[in-house]
């Protein structure tokens, strides 16, 4: 499964490690190491094996609270970005990461939702308990943003959704506001 010169659990391991032989007789790790620079592109096949160390670390739990990130992934293997994308590619084709919008890859089944959801989720129980009754003002972008800890263009998502649904209507300049239930 590692390939040459990988063990797929041990982290810190390159997959520029493999023993391909520049020019003057070095590996390319060797070469990087004495300040010589990339001298060999990845070998081909490199995202698969990404790929399936990132699944073997993903069946321990490895990752609870979600995938790192490209820039993080790519360092660690010593591979540039683009074949971090096809490992992650073929993990989501595969059913193994999903992609949650505003929170980043996660292990299928992950209980993460993205923000502008969860947002407008609490919004719609407040509607619903009565909390929030036909015809109130919703709070501020400003306001849910600073109490939901996210950018104001997460909130203004949310609040379109709801607009959309047809479950808040705007006034301009004046804010946002429950409709009645029709």
């Amino acid at each position: 499964m590692g390939g040459p010169g990988i063990s797929p659990l041990s982290p810190g391991n390159h997959v520029r490690s493999w023993s391909a032989r520049t020019s003057t007789g070095t590996t390319a790790h060797e070469a990087e190491e004495r300040g010589g620079g990339v001298s060999n592109p990845s070998p081909r096949g490199t995202f698969l094996t990404i790929a399936e160390v990132l699944r073997a670390r993903i069946a321990e739990g490895a990752y609870p609270n979600g995938l790192p990130s490209e820039a993080e992934i790519g360092s660690e293997f010593g591979v540039a970005r683009t074949t971090v994308r096809r490992a992650l590619r073929a993990l989501e084709k595969a059913g193994a990461v999903a992609t949650v919008a505003g929170v980043g890859r996660q292990a299928a089944g992950g209980s993460q939702v993205a923000p502008y959801k969860q947002i407008m989720t609490d919004l719609l129980d407040r509607i619903r308990t009565g909390e929030l009754p036909a015809g109130a003002r919703l709070p501020s972008e400003a306001e849910l943003a600073e109490s939901y800890g996210v950018a104001r263009g997460t909130v203004r998502r949310a609040l379109h959704e709801l607009e959309a649904a047809g479950h808040v209507q705007a006034q301009h300049g004046v804010g946002r506001f429950v409709r009645p239930a029709s």
